[in-house]
């Protein structure tokens, strides 16, 4: 009576805690936080628990396969195996046989000595023999191909093969072979040499004379009848008197990758009927994919397990394939076994599972509900963070776990939020001074730049455009140009580095360039000036590559100057790239001697030239625009007689922003084009400036 009483009264007490909290719910109060991390937690175990289960299921059914039919996987595992050392012992013995029948290839009756001691030494081989080619030993005919078969274990027979009704000359294995010229395989064949019907495999090998030539082909024979061993045997009188049926039966078989049968309880099977052929007479799909699965030479040696209709039969096939050949060994075992004992088992341990996982759900709550209590008291704290009283109270919490954790962590943040608060007003202040002054740094690298195009709109030989995107707010690209006394001088540089110390080494030696320039018209002369003032006081060891040219104007020459730049493009009658050679960048070694060059660039030509942001521009697999897209960009406009600078600059950027899509721009990406219009053409003209 006392326990009926106590129960009604907890049950009472349930009644009224849920209607409460189904009050508060429907006022908007939140769930409480045990009862979700309860539901979540069993919803996760019931995932996890759900996909073991399903594990544990289909592991129960192979593992009572298994045990049902004695590790029939594992047996045909184990005799693939066994039947690979075999055949890898047939195919080592023929191999190792072609040396001594090399060696006596001048001796034809020797070779009968080398079969028999083939076979005596290898109780794997079955037969062998030696088919040489047509006529190749005059005085013994035609065809002459020595053999020794095995008759018994102590008896081994020779014989000479090769008359009128066996005419291996003109044979499928003979004759690839020899054309081939490469060891492999035979597919599968009855004896030509016993009047019963033995089925055999040999493993062929190509003979070569003194000269390299293939002039014989050694067979060695394999056995098949009765290689593989089923699960359950039966007599060679049963085999040959009982009609086969699999439907209470696991046995094994064996196909090469044509699909013919190697191996078959059914003994008729073999050599005679094709898995392929079989599989596609019937009207289950299934079959012929893991026929075609079997024979394929991508197919996977471990792990091959399908569920099919063979024979009639509702089965279940696991295969592996033989190492170094193209056969396969299978065992089918018949599905009823697989799905009544693995439901049965199957549902035995779902049923123990689910009572596991309600008594858990249960102890599980109520623990939950009991320890995230204290949470409840550092939320309410929490909103008076929030509400910017960093120095609310906060609970005291007796336990030593990760909410004591917590609890000490949110008595932290409160002193660093305070700090911290102080010191980002400073850092925001800093940070948008900061900005301001790059903003005007850019504005002043980029005042430095020509940014009016065309320059000249009033001259007819000459169209120049420019263009340079920093990689940052500041860069270290420059290029620049300017006419003097009827020569273009210009040039392109890239400085090593990017940012503020980038830029202003970029702005000092776009100034050096400017004013070296106007003095001095020797582009070599320009260049070792602007590098002896560039290595003075370098002690950041920074350096510039520099392209610097000098155009004339009246006749189209062109001397140039390269300190370790990209080669520039010349577009015109086909795309090239102009000669350079490998000086030194600028602002490593004072007094370093730069060598000048010089070119007759004809008209209509368009010198483009770039920084490494352009060839060396990233997309998001890390793959680089790189020089033959260049080219590819170039050849492009030039068929299509779009090369004007303007354009060409305007193509080549979408190309490349086209190829690096969302990825970050890496580097600053500077490009030049100037087209040369006029040129004297006469030939009085072409001395004069010669010389």
């Amino acid at each position: 009576m006392q326990s009926y009483d106590f129960f009604c009264t907890f049950a009472s007490e349930k009644c009224k805690n849920m209607k409460f909290w189904r009050k508060k719910e429907k006022e908007g109060y939140p769930r409480s936080f045990a009862k979700r991390l309860t539901w979540r937690i069993m919803l996760m175990q019931l995932i996890v628990m759900g996909g073991i289960s399903l594990l544990i299921f289909l592991s129960a059914m192979l593992a009572i396969v298994v045990s049902y039919e004695l590790f029939i996987p594992q047996v045909v595992t184990t005799k693939t195996e066994s039947v690979g050392n075999k055949l890898s012992e047939v195919s080592v013995a023929a191999i190792n046989t072609v040396p001594d029948i090399e060696a006596s290839i001048d001796q034809p009756d020797k070779m009968y000595d080398i079969m028999e001691r083939l076979i005596k030494l290898n109780p794997q081989v079955r037969s062998s023999g030696i088919s040489f080619i047509d006529n190749y030993y005059p005085k013994k005919g035609h065809r002459f191909c020595p053999y020794a078969v095995r008759k018994d274990s102590a008896a081994i027979e020779r014989q000479t093969l090769g008359d009128e009704a066996d005419d291996y000359l003109t044979a499928e294995w003979f004759t690839e072979t020899i054309a081939a010229d490469s060891a492999h395989w035979s597919k599968p064949f009855f004896s030509a040499s016993d009047s019963t019907d033995i089925p055999l495999a040999a493993y062929l090998v190509p003979i070569h004379d003194k000269t390299g030539k293939a002039v014989a082909v050694l067979g060695v024979d394999f056995l098949l009848d009765g290689f593989l061993s089923n699960a359950f045997k039966r007599s060679k009188a049963d085999k040959d008197t009982v009609q086969w049926s699999s439907k209470w039966e696991a046995y094994t078989f064996a196909i090469d990758n044509t699909g013919i049968y190697l191996s078959h309880p059914d003994r008729k099977r073999v050599i005679n009927e094709n898995f392929l052929t079989r599989c596609e007479a019937t009207p289950d799909t299934m079959d012929n994919y893991v026929a075609k699965t079997m024979t394929s030479t991508t197919a996977t040696k471990y792990d091959n397990i399908y569920e099919l209709n063979l024979d009639g039969e509702d089965v279940t096939m696991f295969y592996n394939q033989i190492d170094n050949t193209k056969w396969t060994v299978a065992i089918v075992i018949p599905t009823l076994f697989l799905d009544l004992a693995g439901y049965v088992f199957g549902g035995f341990l779902l049923f123990f599972i689910l009572i596991g996982m309600i008594v858990v759900f249960f102890a599980g709550r109520r623990g939950i509900k009991k320890t995230s209590r204290p949470l409840k008291q550092l939320a309410a704290s929490a909103d008076e963070v929030a509400k910017g009283n960093f120095m609310a109270p906060l609970p005291d919490i007796q336990s030593r776990d990760e909410i004591h954790l917590l609890r000490d962590s949110f008595e932290n943040m409160q002193h660093s939020l305070s700090k911290y608060t102080e010191e980002l007003r400073t850092t925001t202040a800093q940070k948008a001074s900061m900005e301001s002054e790059l903003k005007v740094a850019h504005d002043i690298q980029m005042s430095m730049l020509p940014k009016v195009f065309p320059p000249y709109p009033d001259r007819q030989d000459v169209d120049i455009f420019g263009s340079l995107v920093p990689a940052k707010g500041v860069g270290g690209d420059l290029f620049d140009f300017f006419i003097r006394d009827e020569k273009l001088f210009f040039c392109v540089g890239d400085v090593s580095g990017k940012g503020v110390p980038a830029s202003l080494f970029m702005a000092v030696t776009r100034s050096l360039f400017r004013n070296i320039a106007t003095h001095v018209a020797v582009p070599s002369e320009i260049m070792r000036t602007l590098n002896n003032a560039m290595t003075e006081g370098n002690d950041t060891n920074m350096f510039v590559t520099v392209f610097i040219g000098v155009l004339d104007l009246p006749t189209g020459m062109l001397r140039y100057c390269n300190a370790g730049h990209d080669a520039p493009l010349l577009v015109g009658r086909d795309v090239g790239t102009l000669p350079c050679d490998p000086n030194l960048p600028i602002g490593v070694i004072a007094n370093f001697n730069y060598s000048q060059q010089e070119a007759d660039i004809d008209s209509q030509t368009t010198i483009f030239l770039y920084t490494d942001g352009l060839s060396e521009a990233e997309n998001g697999l890390h793959e680089l625009f790189g020089d033959m897209r260049i080219w590819n960009v170039a050849k492009r406009l030039l068929g299509e007689r779009n090369h004007q600078p303007q354009q060409f600059i305007s193509e080549m950027s979408a190309a490349v922003h086209r190829f690096v899509g969302n990825a970050e721009q890496s580097d600053d990406l500077t490009m030049l084009a100037i087209q040369y219009k006029g040129k004297v053409k006469s030939e009085e003209g072409r001395v004069k400036r010669e010389k």
